[in-house]
Parts: C-alpha cells; sequence; structure tokens
C-alpha cells in the first residue's frame, strides 16, 4: 500500500457521515419495498429502512415495521434485525434481552445460559 492510498482511505473514512442522508434513503427504502421486494431482499430493506427512521427520530415506525421479522422466518439476517430493533425500543430491558440474546446460538458454550439470561430480562417475575 502506497501513503497516498492511505491518506485517500483516511479522509474517505473522516467525510463518511456527509454521505449518510437518512432522510433521503427512508423514500428510497420505501419504494424498493412498494415495488415488491421479497425474501432476503425484502428483510434487508426492511432493516436498513428501520435504521434509516432511527436516524430521523421516527425510532416507534421503524420499531413497528421491524418487530414482525422477530417471528418470520429465519435466516443470517436474524442477528442484524435484533441488533437494529435494541437501540431503537426505547425500553433497556427488552433492548438488552435482543443483544445478550442475538450470539446466544452462535457461542461455543454458554449458549442455553445467554439464551436464559436474554429471556429473564423480559420475562415477568414470579
Amino acid at each position: 500500500m502506497n501513503n497516498d492510498w492511505e491518506a485517500r482511505v483516511t479522509t474517505t473514512w473522516a467525510t463518511f457521515d456527509d454521505y449518510g442522508h437518512s432522510d433521503q434513503a427512508v423514500a428510497l427504502y420505501r419504494e424498493a419495498l412498494a415495488r415488491g421486494l421479497d425474501g432476503y431482499k425484502r428483510r434487508r430493506a426492511k432493516i436498513q429502512l428501520s435504521s434509516s427512521l432511527r436516524n430521523i427520530g421516527q425510532a416507534e415506525e421503524g420499531v413497528k415495521l421491524l418487530t414482525p421479522e422477530l417471528d418470520g422466518p429465519s435466516d443470517e439476517l436474524d442477528d442484524a434485525v435484533r441488533a437494529c430493533l435494541a437501540p431503537s425500543l426505547g425500553r433497556d430491558r427488552e433492548g438488552l434481552s435482543l443483544v445478550l440474546g442475538a450470539p446466544a446460538p452462535h457461542l461455543p458454550r454458554y449458549q442455553r445460559s445467554m439464551a436464559n439470561y436474554a429471556r429473564a430480562l423480559v420475562e415477568p417475575e414470579d
């Protein structure tokens, strides 16, 4: 790698947020969904739309859009759904439960324990 390339990469990352126009992205994601995306592409668009809605102060709408995905068919986007929902909920225990439970199936050990910890955060106490 040369120094010029490194400098350009550093400059690009420093200005990255200048290109993240969530307000403009919302309309594009809505249009894509309205045109009939399905399956994996539809789920990705919902995740991205939900994230953009949160960024422009409409988190609750994003939560309503994405929450049904928790009960939908499982795929490699399950963790992304949970990770996107967690900061949008405004309900700390439920958000923490989603984030704690997401990696549980992937852990080499303590899978059941992590899943139980996550569930205990949101289940009513006896």
